[in-house]
């Protein structure tokens, strides 16, 4: 990859910002080494001009990243956001321009340094996050259970609501799923408890940074897992619990097993629901929006033609809605094992369990966490 020379100028620029950020210990011992840092950030899916996260608006007619998506998907966005008051959950009021990454300065600037609070689309506010407040802001989702819920206000669980439309939580939304009941990013069902914010190591909650390195994004070494998970290869194999989530009456495999063969399980689940109730057919696409389409042949496959738009799916139910958006919610985030394990067997069990007040879905087994 090219390194242009204005990111250079820019992290220059930025020397005395990032000597800040560190702690206190780090500058005393020696300065940030300034190239490292760069070369860690190239490489990093926050620099990636060709992800779809930052060329996705580069055909469109207007040639700009629009206000309610530049907040994330742009450098300066970011920025004209926290100089706001807001209550617009990552909304600007203006475009920005194309050609942006994640850079330098989205989190080197006066004031996602300041920033202490996080507004979650639920309306929970976060206070003293601290340095993960900014990545929280974008990774936060666009969505939360208290959308579904005012969408299906007044309307029969299992009766096809015409007006009613997939609701989606976007994408890598790692900050709900670690925040859990907290921040209410899943759709949370009456009468049920929820795991909050993950609880790791000595019990204490975690963070991003104390997973993440903050410039290339990578995960710590495994090695640091395996003082306590002894025996893992790689992450997935890592278990969080000994307890059957998943009915199967394997309590070894890394617990990341488990939530995929619940996803599953609740996929087959919607599937159902969809034939025996909505009557109409429905099938899931991962890489298409709006990721649910009407299975026009009825075989439960996506076929060629289906994943399009004009053929998305319309026949929902309030029922069906909660699980889809739940089932969607830890699809597009891949790492829902380890940012908030607990969290996410609890919607993807709940959202069963709702299903099968309306089809009769095998849960026996199950063990909720």
């Amino acid at each position: 990859m090219r390194r242009p020379t204005r990111i250079f100028t820019l992290c220059a620029l930025l020397g005395g910002a990032i000597a800040i950020a560190g702690s206190a210990a780090a500058q005393d011992e020696k300065k940030p080494d300034l190239a490292k840092i760069t070369e860690a950030w190239l490489a990093s899916p926050h620099a990636d001009r060709s992800a779809e996260a930052f060329k996705h608006w580069n055909d469109d007619e207007d040639r700009v990243v629009p206000g309610e998506c530049a907040t994330c998907h742009t450098s300066r966005g970011i920025i004209d956001y926290l100089g706001t008051d807001l209550r617009a959950v990552n909304v600007i009021d203006q475009p920005q321009p194309l050609g942006s990454t994640v850079d330098c300065a989205t989190c080197h600037n006066s004031k996602s340094m300041a920033l202490q609070s996080v507004v979650f689309p639920s309306g929970a506010r976060v206070d003293g996050l601290g340095k993960e407040a900014i990545c929280s802001t974008c990774h936060q989702g666009r969505a939360s259970g208290a959308a579904v819920t005012e969408a299906i206000a007044g309307k029969e669980d299992d009766v096809v609501a015409g007006d009613l439309t997939f609701i989606n939580i976007h994408y890598k939304a790692a900050a709900a799923t670690q925040m859990g009941g907290v921040a209410r990013g899943g759709y949370q069902y009456e009468d049920r408890t929820y795991a909050g914010l993950f609880v790791h190591v000595a019990k204490e909650p975690s963070t991003c940074l104390s997973c993440h390195s903050q410039h290339s994004l990578k995960p710590a070494p495994l090695e640091a897992c395996i003082t306590c998970h002894e025996g893992a290869a790689k992450y997935t194999d890592i278990r969080t619990t000994r307890i059957d989530v998943a009915g199967d009456g394997d309590t070894a495999q890394g617990i990341a097993h488990s939530i995929a063969a619940l996803h599953r399980m609740l996929g087959e689940a919607i599937r159902k629901y969809a034939v025996e109730v909505s009557d109409a057919p429905i099938v899931y696409d991962a890489h298409a929006f709006p990721y649910f389409f009407a299975d026009t042949d009825g075989d439960g496959a996506v076929s060629p033609g289906e994943a399009i738009f004009p053929n998305r799916y319309q026949s929902w139910t309030p029922r069906l809605l909660k699980a889809a958006y739940n089932y969607q919610f830890v699809a597009k985030d891949p790492g829902a094992y380890s940012h908030n394990p607990h969290y996410a067997i609890q919607l993807l069990q709940d959202s069963m369990a709702d299903l099968g007040e309306a089809v009769e879905i095998d849960l026996s087994g199950l063990v909720r966490p």
